[in-house]
């Protein structure tokens, strides 16, 4: 279930009128009440969930979901007592039901300072603007004309620059947010339909543990369903991109415009030079570096240093750089004597 402090859940629905809704047709379980969306692993009896892809079929078979939107033809692979939905479009009509069964709560009305703020130590710059359920330790700066979602959770020390926008997301102690960074925002998601593309709604949270640094004009997207973590002590440069349901470790480092793609886990202490690159789904080990301009697009064991596009193991990419070279050299030795 998405934290209620960011989403508000709507009335349930049954499965029958569920897929009247997102243009299904119900198989079986029609009556089923369904009061939230999920992903297969983690759905549980009050949920709708679907098959997007054959690479989830293990999911399928295992899923405690009340209810399944899948393609007519994998509806005998759905378990026993799991109510069906079919549709050729399935993901862009879990979308849909998203939409439905979950709200994201907007900024309707600003929290006092007193209702958002720990105590006296709090200081808020001109323009700051708290939303509902928003809170905020002691001791932390909020730069001027920041905005603070409605639930936010900010912890102690911290240190907000000017022009931040915060939403979706839980804030440990000793954090630094430079200016204009954003945090929480809707991550890149978007499905296939008759009509078009459909975004995604994106369910889940950013938490940032302590002692984070976040530099300037940096995006961190909240999750998809399940949450982006940046763990303790991780060192963000300026204009940096980090996608959705990302997982980085302890002392990472982050040099300037390098970018995460979807789902990537980065175990603690690793490195990224500048301007490097990460596909989506892709884990990088602890103590692992990625050299600037790097185009990451396999996995990277723990301790091993990568680098060019597509990235590789650096004894490697120099190897054959070196190759590369040589191979050129002599054509343009020729070109020089014949001139």
């Amino acid at each position: 279930m998405p934290d209620t402090r960011f989403f508000e859940t709507l009335p349930s629905l049954t499965a029958t009128a569920l897929a009247e809704i997102i243009g299904g047709t119900v198989v079986r379980g029609g009556e089923t009440e369904i009061a939230s969306v999920a992903p297969l692993s983690s759905a549980d009896r009050g949920a709708v969930s679907f098959l997007g892809d054959r690479k989830f079929a293990a999911a399928l078979a295992e899923t405690k979901a009340g209810c399944v939107i899948v393609p007519a033809s994998a509806v005998e692979a759905v378990p026993e007592g799991v109510a069906v939905i079919t549709s050729g479009e399935a993901q862009a009509a879990w979308a849909r039901a998203s939409l439905r069964l979950h709200r994201a709560r907007t900024l309707d009305a600003a929290s006092s300072r007193d209702d958002a703020c720990e105590d006296d130590s709090v200081v808020l710059e001109p323009g700051v603007v708290i939303g509902q359920g928003a809170r905020i330790g002691r001791g932390t700066r909020i730069g001027a004309n920041t905005v603070i979602g409605p639930g936010v959770q900010i912890g102690r020390d911290c240190a907000i620059g000017s022009n931040v926008t915060l939403g979706f997301t839980l804030i440990g102690d000793r954090v630094k947010i430079y200016a204009g960074a954003r945090i929480g925002e809707a991550g890149f998601g978007a499905a296939g339909s008759k009509a078009g593309a459909v975004d995604i709604p994106q369910l889940g949270r950013v938490i940032i543990q302590d002692g984070v640094t976040v530099g300037a004009n940096t995006c961190i997207d909240r999750g998809a369903y399940d949450d982006t973590v940046i763990g303790e002590n991780t060192k963000i440069d300026n204009l940096c991109m980090i996608g959705h349901n990302c997982v980085l470790g302890r002392n990472v480092l982050m040099a300037a415009h390098s970018g995460l793609s979807g789902s990537v886990t980065v175990g603690d202490g690793v490195m990224f030079g500048g301007q490097a690159g990460v596909g989506d789904h892709i884990t990088i080990g602890d103590g692992a570096a990625v050299a600037a301009g790097g185009g990451v697009l396999a996995n990277i064991p723990a301790g091993e240093v990568w680098s060019g596009y597509p990235a590789k193991p650096l004894r490697q990419f120099l190897r054959e750089t070196v190759w590369v070279s040589k191979q050129v050299a002599p054509k343009k030795r020729t070109k020089e004597s014949e001139g």
